[in-house]
């Protein structure tokens, strides 16, 4: 039997070069019907999309989580974020989460499934959550961005504790939140291309869910 791989802990990754990540001229919003529909299409392009989803933090035992409140798509040149509070978008939203020609790709979806299902009354199909790949592989603790970055780009993925307790369901997004929530989805499509590439990527076999339901 194989030993277990052992991630790299904070120290080794403090010392990784930088991941890059998506500026603001790469990042975005789309407001109106016509602005969601046209970046649906262009998403739906694509085979394989980073995805995440970001919700407005609750502070208080028992207090209810009414997210997600953005829900983010990325390709390795720019990604968009939909707020779900806009019906202009909810349409956009719901097909492009129910396809399952765009696979989406991202760490510790788990939860977002039932949460997407409870908020948007839609379906999350084609998902493909790289937690459950490395734990296939064999690594013992729960693998994010952030550490998967660093195990497969040798690169340090930097995230704000600030942005990821912001307030999600502010009607305009901060610069500072457009480009954590966008960079959640990019790091995820960006590990996955790196794990794809070549010939030992087409031999890989992805774990996948929702391709039936």
């Amino acid at each position: 039997m194989r030993p277990r791989p052992i991630p790299p802990d904070a120290e080794h990754i403090a010392t990784l070069p930088p991941f890059t990540l998506l500026t603001l001229e790469r990042i975005h919003v789309p407001a109106t019907a016509d602005e969601c529909a046209k970046a649906a299409a262009e998403i739906s392009r694509h085979g394989y999309v980073g995805f995440d989803t970001e919700s407005k933090p609750t502070f208080h035992k028992g207090e209810a989580s009414t997210g997600p409140h953005v829900v983010q798509f990325a390709t390795s040149e720019r990604a968009w974020l939909f707020q779900v509070n806009n019906p202009a978008s909810r349409e956009a939203i719901a097909s492009l989460l129910g396809s399952t020609a765009t696979v989406k790709v991202g760490f510790g979806l788990k939860s977002d499934r039932s949460h997407i299902r409870a908020r948007l009354g839609a379906p999350l199909r084609a998902v493909l959550d790289l937690t459950t790949w490395f734990r296939q592989e064999g690594y013992r603790n729960e693998i994010g961005v952030k550490t998967a970055v660093a195990i497969v780009l040798g690169q340090q993925f930097s995230k704000s504790k600030r942005m990821s307790t912001s307030n999600w369901s502010l009607p305009t997004l901060s610069s500072g939140q457009q480009v954590y929530a966008a960079n959640d989805a990019y790091g995820a499509i960006a590990v996955f291309n790196a794990l794809n590439a070549g010939a030992a990527g087409a031999e890989r076999r992805w774990p996948i869910t929702g391709l039936d339901d």
